[in-house]
């Protein structure tokens, strides 16, 4: 890990220089933060459940032809990635209301929604990651209009991918973040899915009792994170054997 030249580290991530070029390698920590980063913990074996998670979700989308960053799996942390030009753009799908959009609207959280609403945030820690509209993307050049015509079918592609593949282990897929990034080959240019999706990235419900099963049992103080992460694993088959986890927290609510 020393010998490796860091090139990027985020909240949950580390981004290493790559053994080819145009290659990186994305490595999954323990750390989770929420509310800008006013709240911080440790989850012991976060990053290794997510790794596998996010690696058995993008395999499945390649194979429906939705084009990602994701090319192997290293190791139980770490996956080969793509390179690409990220772009300062959070993509959020929401198909049942919740966390922010119930506040902004006051809709009674768990209510479903007439259609799959696609919303768009300008990647920004310092500013909150404010919601932003197709005209605030083009007239600041953070995308063109074709790319955003991209972002939002790739997008609804993922949310049918995601809600048959959930629905069928009795999950309800009720929101998920996404984003993306320019992958730049020879002459060509194209947009493709890149960070990950985990529980960390997506609202997950228990199908029967609604029991939430992602990043909200940390938000919100309900205890059983990574054993509601280790749960979904189970269910989608990825891992056998799920290691001892436990909650070390370091930050208020």
């Amino acid at each position: 890990m020393s010998r490796r030249k860091k090139i990027y580290e985020g909240k949950a991530k580390i981004l290493y220089e790559g053994p080819e070029p145009g290659t990186l390698v994305q490595h999954f920590k323990d750390d989770a933060t929420a509310f800008n980063n006013q709240k911080r913990g440790t989850l012991e074996g976060k990053g290794v459940l997510n790794n596998r998670i996010s690696e058995f979700v993008f395999a499945g989308l390649e194979r429906t032809g939705v084009p990602t960053h994701f090319i192997k799996r290293l190791n139980m942390r770490e996956q080969l990635i793509r390179e690409v030009e990220i772009i300062p753009l959070e993509v959020v799908c929401r198909n049942v209301a919740a966390g922010s959009l119930s506040q902004r609207l006051g809709i009674p959280e768990g209510d479903a929604l007439p259609r799959s609403i696609v919303e768009f945030y300008f990647k920004n820690d310092e500013l909150g990651d404010p919601m932003v509209a197709e005209e605030h993307i083009t007239a600041f050049n953070w995308a063109t209009t074709q790319e955003i015509d991209d972002l939002m079918a790739m997008t609804l592609r993922v949310n049918d991918f995601l809600s048959g593949m959930f629905s069928a282990v009795g999950i309800r897929l009720i929101d998920f973040k996404l984003e993306f990034g320019r992958h730049y080959e020879n002459e060509m240019v194209r947009v493709i899915l890149a960070d990950e999706i985990s529980p960390d990235s997506c609202r997950l419900w228990d199908l029967d009792t609604n029991e939430k099963m992602d990043k909200d049992r940390f938000r919100r103080d309900l205890g059983g994170v990574t054993e509601a992460y280790a749960e979904v694993a189970r269910r989608l088959g990825v891992m056998k054997d799920q290691p001892s986890l436990r909650l070390v927290e370091e930050g208020g609510a």
